[in-house]
Order: structure tokens, then sequence, then C-alpha cells
């Protein structure tokens, strides 16, 4: 296992996603990358390119969702810290053997064509972490 994973995005949940959008991209001077919706997390995500890493904003597309309830009252709250890995599976199975709680057994599909999976943050000091092979390492 490497011992250092570069950040692949950090991402922010919002409650209202195109004045998050407009914060970053027209006061700040982010650079729009995507923004698709994840029928399966129940999230629309959008990307903001922040020099190698992406910023990630995430709307909740049911007020009765987990990421939601998340959220709470908040209008914008820290989600997650994801790292990019080269071999997800690999990575997966020695983080298991070496006693990290993981939310994913295996990966699954995840925003802008990632394959992804979670670690429970029992074993990551309270801090969700997503684990993220891009595409175009498959």
């Amino acid at each position: 296992m490497t011992s250092s994973w570069p950040i692949d995005h950090i991402a922010i949940v919002v409650g209202d996603l195109d004045a998050a959008i407009a914060l970053y991209t027209e006061r700040l001077g982010f650079a729009q990358l995507y923004r698709e919706i994840v029928a399966d997390q129940s999230v629309e995500a959008v990307g903001l390119e922040a020099g190698d890493s992406v910023i990630e904003l995430l709307r909740a597309l049911d007020e009765d969702s987990a990421i939601a309830r998340y959220r709470g009252d908040a209008p914008t709250k820290f989600h997650h810290v994801a790292y990019r890995v080269e071999n997800l599976e690999g990575t997966l199975a020695e983080l298991k053997r070496n006693g990290i709680a993981l939310i994913d057994e295996a990966p699954r599909a995840g925003a802008h064509g990632n394959r992804i999976a979670f670690l429970h943050p029992t074993s990551t000091a309270g801090v969700l972490i997503e684990l993220c092979q891009p595409e175009r390492s498959s």
C-alpha cells in the first residue's frame, strides 16, 4: 500500500447549489469542470478545478436523504475528502486486513466516471474518507 495518496477532491454539501457555484466561479475564480446527477447517491455533483484536485459541491436531490440529514440546517457543511488510488480493490483488501472498517466492501460507481468506496469514520479519526479510482486508471 502506498503511504501517500494524492487528494482527488474535497466534498462540501450545499443547500443552494447555484449560489455556491456562483461563489466559486464568479467571485473566487474557479473553473467548473462538470455538473451531473448521481442518482444512486441522490445527489447533484459539481466539480470545480482546484489545481491538481477538485472541490466537489454536492446538493441532495431528496431532502429525506442521508446527505440532506447530514447537512441539517447548515447552509454548507464539509462532507468528505477523497484520495486517488490506482488499484481500488487491492487497496480496500489491504485496508480491511489492517483493521480499517469499510462502508463499501467493493467499489461502486461515483461521479465523473470514478469508481469509489468509502471508509468508515470510526476507523479514520472521525473523517469520512472516499477512495477514488478515476476512469483513466481502470
